[in-house]
């Protein structure tokens, strides 16, 4: 595939932003860094040149001299050019430097006077250019960039390849860039140094392909084009650019169920080679863009009696893949696809549609090629087409679904019933599912421009709040509106009170009000026999009193889950299913937690319901994490994550699980970036549910991290905010025992009991084990830090055991932590952390594990200075704060500060401002003084 010079990327882009290609962007810089060369490579248009301009403008800085070259097709035949772009303008510096010969032979193949070849000066070329670059390195580092490598002439290959097989260790780097459409890359290799390292460029995600379009001011457009861009340009980021700017230059969007326009720049890149073909053979290729699955059998069936002769020559000239795969017929890049059909007339592309109609098997392709084979309305067509989105629908698919739905809303006739508008809508309904949601607001608005029956108005406005997700904030103008619209149907005011139960919730941040709104919902709709809104409403209520450890709870979970059901709602995230599941995880019942979790995963998956599949494998990643499977928690996280981002639902929620489960068994530093950017959405969101989350995750990567006084500050807002929202039932958060603990290493320890005994009642209260064991491992602490060494010990054991009994692996590894450091305080030889270090392992929890090591790896302290009379240091001792008072005795017993912020559980550097703080308050200098202290003499 050759890509025209007008298509290169403009030098105006910014050369340090290369979006998508931080993997081998960090590979290639390793390799500069280390002195070595650097090959990449990888199809048209993938964005080589834009990673070989940021890697050269950033070592090219380093270097003394830069020398390049741009080869291109047309000049490839020219012999000696690119030798001439690189060593050109340096030549007068290093001639003196070569021998006479040398010089002659290099000047002339340069200049293009004489008869220099390499036939003829062969030996004193290849020298001559390999002594130029050691001339040039001897006065400073040389950084040689050539892009398009594989239009290089063959002398200039040649010569170049010769020097950079015999450089050795001289100060020269190079920089290459070649198009490859496999991975034959060899021949520009021997261009190149030995331990030249040679990286391929990939497509880019879908996440990548959206963060480039808005980089180049392509805003704005919705999720589902991003999704459409990235599939026809196959993740090229040129391509995806190229559609990009005819999307935005074109101000008729395609409509459903056509490809996207693909402009005449890239048509006429990609199809140069379709002149080649027959008339027959293009008109057999383009019945094969228009068909969703194309084979030979179908290609047959659709009046392609030669189809097999004609796609073998389409497969020779690089338009199909030469690949077995079954009986698919397969486009080389998705592009050429789109270009065809772009390309064909369009009395062509409905023959093509015509045909296919009749051709395919499946009902729904059937329809769907009826529906682009019939220009204007046909109630025929609509129904049919109707049919098939329920066929969609049915079979997990509700974004065809809903792309068939608007199908059949245009082929509708105006006085039709159903009528055009309420077609519309059910797509709307199917994109939601789908996660399509800028799809779904914009049929939501197109349908209120017009709509007057109170019906329609009501389900239009409820997929406008739908679509907004957690920010319901940004609709709250809504919700009037509606309530206006649902006069005084009780079926219609259900729908509005409903969705005012999550506005209380998530914009007014009471739970009291949610679950007053829910069940004045679920009563509405029973009495209009809406049995779907009154079973999410009853989840919704259920869920509220769980969270508020409102004793009414497991009746109301039993209501929502008495038959009859609907399917759909039945495995919702909002569903009484996931309000089920959010109570077995509340109530230590982890197995049955995961069997259910695992069991609604799959059916939504099957369903296609993309919001409750990010949902549930949220879901599956906390069990898990509760669990102790830490790398389990971490990929389904992740997979969350991106899943999230690609459809742009449950984003918040996704960065606070995957912030967990990060801390607890991946990166730490991600860990916190993920939760601090999940706070920031919340707040700006409004949403004080997430935001409490959020604070709770990052106080707990805080602990992980050692920062003790940023876990109390993180975790006491979490405190006011959920007493704010009417949240009493300590298993939503599990925060409590954290805060406790870093309260206990800051010194705070009445504030640490206070939370311990305030928690403990509501803990007891619902029956909480696992929380009430966290609590019992914090009080501990606070009896370890107030001297009852020997009783936390105690209580730390039985603790540890009831966390392995109900299958708390990470919470028993963090209590063996702590009960190896207690046994080891104050006493000589050495602690055994073995028993941590084992249960972190089998949890895979490596931040944990790094925690341990580190300890463990401590020198054995000393043993402690004899202390002849111990009363005038306890008397010294006794202005100071518990957290002082601890370090004080550590030092006098001879710890290090290391020692004594592994023992305590804190910072170094909490430990050196401790040792501050003690300094001034008895009026000393250095921990020699201290020591001094405890051994009853007079400090100086």
């Amino acid at each position: 595939m050759t890509v025209r010079r007008d298509f290169q990327e403009p030098a105006r882009c910014r050369p340090d932003l290369v979006i998508g290609r931080e993997e081998p962007f960090g590979a290639a810089r390793e390799q500069l860094d280390r002195g070595g060369s650097v090959l990449l490579h990888g199809p048209a248009g993938i964005g080589k040149s834009t990673v070989l301009r940021a890697l050269a403008a950033e070592y090219g800085a380093t270097a003394r001299t830069v020398l390049r070259c741009s080869a291109t097709e047309s000049e490839s035949h020219l012999p000696f050019l690119a030798l001439a772009d690189l060593l050109g303008l340096v030549v007068d510096e290093v001639s003196g430097a070569l021998p006479a010969t040398q010089r002659t032979a290099l000047e002339s193949a340069l200049t293009g006077r004489g008869e220099s070849t390499l036939q003829s000066d062969g030996l004193a070329l290849r020298l001559a250019v390999l002594s130029a670059l050691r001339a040039l390195a001897a006065a400073g580092p040389v950084l040689v960039v050539a892009d398009d490598l594989q239009w290089l002439d063959p002398a200039s290959a040649e010569l170049l390849g010769f020097a950079a097989r015999r450089l050795g260790d001289t100060p020269v780097q190079l920089l290459c860039a070649m198009r490859s459409e496999g991975q034959e890359y060899d021949r520009q290799l021997r261009s190149a140094p030995p331990d030249t390292l040679a990286l391929r460029l990939g497509p880019l995600s879908r996440a990548q392909v959206s963060a480039l379009l808005d980089h180049r001011g392509y805003t704005g457009l919705p999720r589902s084009t991003v999704r459409d861009i990235h599939r026809t340009s196959g993740g090229n980021p040129l391509f995806a650019l190229e559609l990009g700017r005819a999307l935005a230059e074109n101000p008729t969007p395609p409509r459903p169920g056509e490809p996207l326009p693909v402009p005449t720049s890239l048509r006429a890149l990609v199809l140069s080679r379709l002149e080649m073909l027959s008339d027959e053979a293009r008109h057999t290729l383009l019945v094969a863009s228009a068909g969703a699955r194309p084979t030979l059998a179908l290609l047959h069936a659709a009046g392609r009696d030669h189809a097999e002769a004609e796609t073998a020559r389409a497969a020779e000239l690089g338009l199909l893949t030469t690949e077995s795969e079954g009986p698919a017929v397969r486009f080389a890049h998705p592009l050429i696809s789109a270009a065809l059909y772009a390309e064909a007339p369009a009395h062509q592309r409905r023959a093509a549609h015509a045909a296919l109609s009749e051709a395919a098997s499946d009902p729904i392709e059937r329809a769907r090629h009826l529906a682009l084979a019939t220009p204007g309305t046909d109630p025929e067509v609509a129904a049919r087409l109707a049919e098939a989105a329920a066929l969609a629908r049915d079979r997990g698919a509700p974004s065809m679904a809903a792309s068939l739905g608007l199908l059949a809303a245009r082929h509708t006739p105006a006085d039709a019933e159903p009528a055009a508008d309420e077609r519309r809508l059910q797509a709307a309904e199917d994109a939601i599912t789908a996660g399509e949601v800028d799809l779904a607001r914009d049929i939501a608005r197109e349908v209120l421009s017009r709509a007057t029956v109170p019906a329609d108005r009501v389900r239009a406005w409820m997929v406008v709040i739908e679509a907004a997700g957690q920010a319901l904030g940004e609709v709250d103008a809504v919700f009037p509106q509606a309530l206006a619209d649902a006069g005084d149907d009780p079926r219609l005011l259900a729908l509005v009170h409903y969705q005012l139960a999550w506005r209380g919730l998530v914009v007014e941040g009471d739970f009291a009000e949610g679950r007053e709104e829910a069940a004045h919902a679920a009563a509405l709709a029973a009495r209009a026999g809406d049995r779907r809104t009154e079973l999410l409403a009853l989840a919704f209520q259920a869920q509220a009193e769980t969270l508020m450890g409102h004793p009414d709870a497991p009746a109301t979970i039993r209501r929502a889950l008495e038959e009859p059901q609907d399917p759909q709602v039945a495995c919702h995230h909002n569903g009484a299913g996931s309000t089920r599941l959010r109570w077995l995880l509340m109530s230590d019942q982890l197995p049955e937690a995961r069997s259910t979790v695992t069991r609604l995963l799959n059916e939504v998956r099957r369903r296609g319901m993309v919001e409750s599949e990010v949902h549930f494998l949220r879901m599956l990643a906390e069990t898990e994490l509760r669990s102790g499977h830490c790398g389990r928690a971490l990929d389904l996280a992740r997979e969350s994550m991106r899943l999230a981002r690609d459809t742009g639902i449950g984003e918040v929620a996704s960065a606070v699980l995957t912030s967990l489960a990060e801390a607890s068994g991946g990166d730490v530093d991600r860990a916190l970036a993920l939760a601090r950017e999940a706070a920031e959405h919340a707040e700006d969101d409004g949403d004080q549910i997430y935001m409490s989350r959020a604070l709770a995750a990052l106080g707990y990567v805080q602990l992980v991290a050692g920062d003790a006084p940023g876990t109390v500050r993180s975790l006491r807002r979490v405190r006011e905010l959920e007493h704010g929202l009417g949240v009493t039932d300590p298993a939503r958060g599990r925060w409590h025992g954290d805060l406790a603990e870093a309260l206990v290493r800051i010194g705070e320890l009445a504030e640490a009991q206070d939370v311990v005994d305030v928690t403990r009642e509501q803990a007891l209260r619902l029956g909480r084990e696992s929380v009430l064991a966290v609590l019992d491992r914090a009080e501990a602490l606070v009896r370890a830090a107030r001297g009852d060494r020997e009783g936390a010990v105690g209580r730390l054991t039985s603790v540890q055991d009831r966390l392995a009994k109900l299958g708390y692996g990470l919470e028993e590894a963090r209590t063996a932590f702590v009960l190896a450091g207690l046994r080891g305080t104050g006493r000589p030889g050495r602690t055994s952390y073995d028993e941590a270090a084992r249960l972190f392992r089998r949890c895979r929890a490596l931040p944990w594990l790094r925690q341990v090591e580190a300890v463990a790896a401590l020198p054995e302290p000393p043993p402690p200075v004899p202390a002849p009379t111990p009363v005038p240091a306890a008397a010294a001792l006794e202005g100071l704060a518990s957290m002082e008072r601890q370090v004080a005795s550590l030092v006098m017993e001879g710890a290090t500060n290391r020692e004594i912020a592994a023992r305590l559980f804190i910072s170094v550097k909490t430990v050196e401002a401790t040792l501050t703080r003690v300094y001034r308050k008895l009026g000393i200098r250095s921990r020699v003084d201290i020591v001094r202290l405890a051994a009853g003499r007079r400090t100086g």
